[in-house]
C-alpha cells in the first residue's frame, strides 16, 4: 500500500471519528439519554453506504457469515475468552480502586443514574433499553470500534507490532471518551480498558465480531436487569 492510499485511509477515519463525537456533542444539547445511539446509528448508516461505494461490506469488517454449525457453535467458548478478557478489564479497575483506596474509582458517576434510573421497576423502559443497546451498543459499538477502526487503522499503518498496539489503543480510547460525558473518570477509564480488551480479542479471533456482539450484548442486559430489579 503506498504512502498516499495510507493517508487517505488515515483522513477516512478522521472524518466519521470527528462526525460521530461532533454530531454526539451537538444531540447531547436535546436529548442527553439518547444522543449516542442516535449518532452511533447515523454514522454506521453513512459509514455503510460509503463502504456499498467502495465495493465493501461488513463482512469485511468482522461480521462474517457463519456457514455451517460448527462456525456457529464456536462462538460460544469464542464468547467465553472474550468475557474473561472483559472480567480482567473490569477487575484490574475494581482492584486498583479497593487497594489504593481510589475514591474516583470506586464512585458511580451520578450520570449513570440520571441516564438509568428510569430502568428501576419499570419493565417498558427495561425492554426499551435493552433494545437500544442490543441494536447501539453490543451490534453498532463493535462493528464501528472494533471492526471498522481497528481495521482500518492496521491497514494504514506500517506492519509492525507497534501499528497493531496503535491500532487497538486508539479506538479503545476514543471508546472510554464517548462514555466519559455520564459515567466520568470511572467510566472512561473502565470503559476503554474493556474497549482494549475487545480489540485484542477481535484480532486473536481474526476479525470474527461474532463473539464480541455476544459477550457486550449479554453484559449490558445482565446489567439492565440488575438496574430494573434495584441490585447496586
Amino acid at each position: 500500500m503506498t504512502l498516499i492510499s495510507r493517508k487517505f485511509i488515515l483522513l477516512e477515519i478522521l472524518f466519521f471519528v470527528v462526525f460521530a463525537l461532533g454530531t454526539k456533542a451537538i444531540a447531547l444539547q436535546w436529548t442527553p439519554k439518547y444522543a449516542g445511539p442516535i449518532t452511533l446509528i447515523l454514522t454506521l448508516l453513512i459509514l455503510t453506504q460509503y463502504m456499498r461505494l467502495n465495493g465493501k461490506s461488513w463482512a469485511q469488517y468482522g461480521l462474517k457469515q457463519l456457514v455451517g454449525v460448527k462456525p456457529k457453535l464456536m462462538v460460544i467458548p469464542q464468547a467465553l475468552l472474550v468475557f474473561i478478557g472483559f472480567i480482567i478489564a473490569v477487575g484490574s479497575v475494581l482492584v486498583l480502586a479497593n487497594v489504593f483506596q481510589i475514591t474516583v474509582l470506586l464512585e458511580v458517576s451520578d450520570g449513570v443514574e440520571a441516564r438509568f434510573g428510569e430502568v428501576r421497576g419499570n419493565l417498558p423502559k427495561l425492554f426499551m433499553w435493552l433494545g437500544i443497546v442490543w441494536v447501539s451498543a453490543a451490534f453498532g459499538e463493535e462493528m464501528f470500534f472494533r471492526g471498522y477502526l481497528v481495521t482500518r487503522l492496521k491497514e494504514a499503518l506500517p506492519s509492525s507490532v507497534l501499528a497493531t498496539i496503535v491500532a487497538v489503543l486508539i479506538p479503545a480510547l476514543i471508546f472510554g471518551y464517548g462514555h466519559y460525558h455520564y459515567q466520568g473518570i470511572r467510566g472512561f477509564i473502565m470503559t476503554g480498558l474493556i474497549g482494549l480488551a475487545f480489540g485484542i480479542s477481535y484480532l486473536l479471533l481474526k476479525r470474527n465480531l461474532w463473539p464480541i456482539i455476544l459477550v457486550h450484548g449479554v453484559v449490558d442486559t445482565l446489567g439492565f436487569i440488575g438496574q430494573y430489579l434495584g441490585v447496586e
